[in-house]
């Protein structure tokens, strides 16, 4: 049996995964303190800067939350006071979910706190290689998909 091919590479997904968790610690405590969960307060910032609201489609794809996901946050956060929920007027079939105005408001109140957190980390890895860093992401984000390469199962010899 040949040897596998060694790595090479460090393992580039996990090392993502990894600094998410490392920045998350950081803003985690603020967010549980006002009752929020990340994915929660990902879909108030998003809905921060749509003030007429979002189809909730789009917000899934927005916030980076699976639709089953949301489905079940947004009824949680419409029951707290934070998200409204209304039919979309082109189509009934869909929804269109808007902060409330408790929503912007503590979404508003995090914002300084969140704000803070950036100002930090800038201070740590110098602005300039913060935005160097913005940059390698948004690359990275925009690569193109090679879905329609062979899956590694398929590369594996029998």
């Amino acid at each position: 049996m040949p040897r596998p091919t060694p790595f090479v590479h460090r393992n580039l997904p996990l090392l993502l995964l990894r600094a998410r968790e490392a920045l998350m610690q950081h803003y985690r405590p603020g967010l549980r303190a006002h009752g929020l969960s990340d994915q929660q307060w990902r879909v108030l910032r998003v809905l921060r800067e749509h003030e007429g609201g979002l189809e909730t489609g789009r917000l899934a794809q927005q916030a980076y939350i699976l639709g089953p996901s949301l489905t079940g946050m947004l009824a949680r956060m419409e029951k707290s006071g934070l998200v409204a929920r209304q039919r979309c007027p082109d189509d009934a079939r869909r929804s269109l979910v808007a902060a409330t105005p408790d929503g912007l408001a503590l979404a508003d109140t995090l914002s300084d706190a969140i704000e803070a957190q950036y100002q930090d980390l800038a201070a740590h890895l110098g602005q300039a290689r913060l935005n160097q860093l913005y940059t390698l992401l948004d690359e990275l984000i925009v690569l193109p998909s090679h879905a329609d390469a062979e899956p590694v199962e398929a590369l594996m010899e029998p």
